[in-house]
């Protein structure tokens, strides 16, 4: 497995972190309506429940950057770097949301954008 396609495993497990931010000890948490119980959710537990969407959003595009530039044979350390550059911008953009960092929120998305548009400028 190439780091890149380790990257693809990791992003696809990271928004049930978030999620599991989101519930965080379960206060009052029904498992019987969980939307319900997140959209009434306000604070750390809101903002973990919106990384989560937000990170499932921004899965399609980087897994077809990295499937795209695999099987048209892109520079596999050039992938690598961009793949895992993407993962660290991600994982930095949950940090940054459960936080309450809007501005830095903000740069490191665009910073994970950047990566996944790279991937697609080494085909």
């Amino acid at each position: 497995m190439t780091i890149a396609f380790a990257c693809v495993l990791f992003m696809g497990l990271l928004p049930y972190v978030a999620a599991g931010i989101a519930k965080k000890g379960f206060e009052g948490y029904d498992n019987a309506s969980p939307r319900q119980w997140l959209a009434k959710q306000t604070g750390f537990r809101a903002r973990a429940n919106a990384a989560q969407a937000n990170l499932f959003e921004s899965l399609p595009l980087f897994f077809a950057a990295v499937i795209i530039a695999s099987i048209s044979h892109a520079p596999q350390g050039r992938l690598d770097l961009l793949a895992l550059g993407f993962v660290v911008a991600r994982i930095a953009y949950l940090i940054c949301y459960v936080a309450n960092w809007p501005t830095a929120r903000s740069t490191v998305w665009l910073a994970g954008i950047a990566c996944v548009v790279a991937i697609f400028f080494q085909i």
